[in-house]
């Protein structure tokens, strides 16, 4: 029998290796001109967050959430950790005026952003004061994941249909079943709130 001419794939593959095609390559060299990561870690670092309006200094591992960090290392407990996978809401809170859930936000990337938790909002907030008027918070345990939902979704829609505060709040969840009382709560703080925004 006579053998057959040319490369085999095994023999195609080898002289790629050895040319350098593979491996010292295109890839190499695109990782070579990549700028150096900006690495932190892996044990504690310092992190400054500014909560309801002042710098606070935490020493805390990069992988640590916002929820963990405001609750365990600075004391601000109104933000709750319940589901831990950005599904319930419980742990809602303001970043830079835009609703977040703490749970799925790192700490260490919140830096230089402006967050507001309940707390933050002041004991004269109208969201705060219809959620009291409509019975609102049952157990209270989703309260203030609830009303930091409501108070950003006021600011982007002053006048809402109860259709509108429905879905607008659809990412928060209450295990009492208070739907209707929320949305009651909702709907009065529209209406005291001028242009939608809120005193705290």
């Amino acid at each position: 029998m006579s053998s057959k001419k040319g490369f085999s794939r095994r023999g195609f593959i080898g002289v790629g290796l050895g040319s350098g095609a593979i491996g010292s390559g295109l890839l190499e060299r695109e990782a070579q001109a990549a700028p150096p990561a900006n690495v932190v870690g892996p044990g504690p670092v310092p992190i400054t967050l500014n909560v309801n309006g002042k710098p606070l200094k935490i020493t805390a591992e990069p992988a640590t959430t916002l929820v963990d960090a405001l609750r365990n290392y600075l004391d601000i407990t109104g933000a709750k950790r319940v589901c831990d996978r950005g599904t319930c809401g419980a742990c809602t809170v303001e970043m830079d005026g835009k609703t977040i859930y703490a749970c799925t936000t790192l700490a260490i990337d919140a830096q230089g952003k402006n967050i507001q938790t309940i707390e933050g909002l002041g004991a004269n907030n109208p969201v705060s004061a219809a959620f009291v008027n409509h019975d609102a918070q049952q157990c209270g345990y989703c309260t203030p994941g609830f009303v930091m939902a409501v108070n950003g979704f006021l600011k982007e829609n002053p006048n809402p249909t109860e259709e509108q505060v429905k879905h607008g709040l659809g990412g928060n969840l209450c295990r009492c079943g208070t739907y209707m009382g929320i949305r009651k709560a909702c709907l009065e703080a529209s209406r005291n709130m001028k242009g939608g925004k809120t005193n705290g």
